[in-house]
C-alpha cells in the first residue's frame, strides 16, 4: 500500500497527534473549547488534516442522537475523537459535518 500522504499545517498555533505529533489541525479552525469527549475535554473543530475515517455509527450522547464515525490518526492509527455525520435534533445541526478531537490525545506542534 505503501506511505500514506500527510499534510503540514502552518499557523501560531498546531494541534498534533499526542502519540506521532502529526498535524491535525490549526487554531483557526477550532470553533469551540466547550465540549466533552470519552478522555475528558473536547474541542469542536471545522476541519482536520490527517486522519481516516471510520464507518457510521449511531450514538446517544447528552444532546442527543448523532450518526458519527471514529477518526484516527494517518500515521499511528490512535484514535483521536470523532466526525458528525448526523444530527437528529434540529438544534444540534451545526454540528453535521464537524470533527471532535480530545484534548488529551493532542499535542501543541507549534
Amino acid at each position: 500500500m505503501g506511505m500514506k500522504y500527510r499534510r503540514y499545517l502552518a499557523g501560531e498555533r498546531i494541534y498534533g497527534c499526542s502519540k506521532c505529533k502529526t498535524h491535525l489541525a490549526t487554531i483557526h479552525s477550532m470553533i469551540s473549547r466547550a465540549f466533552n469527549g470519552q478522555h475528558g475535554r473536547a474541542y469542536l473543530f471545522e476541519g482536520v488534516v490527517n486522519v481516516v475515517e471510520g464507518e457510521p455509527s449511531d450514538r446517544l450522547m447528552t444532546t442527543g442522537n448523532h450518526t458519527v464515525r471514529d477518526i484516527y490518526c494517518v500515521k499511528c492509527a490512535t484514535i483521536l475523537g470523532w466526525k458528525y455525520d448526523r444530527a437528529y435534533e434540529a438544534s444540534q445541526r451545526y454540528k453535521e459535518g464537524k470533527y471532535i478531537l480530545e484534548r488529551n490525545l493532542l499535542v501543541d506542534v507549534q
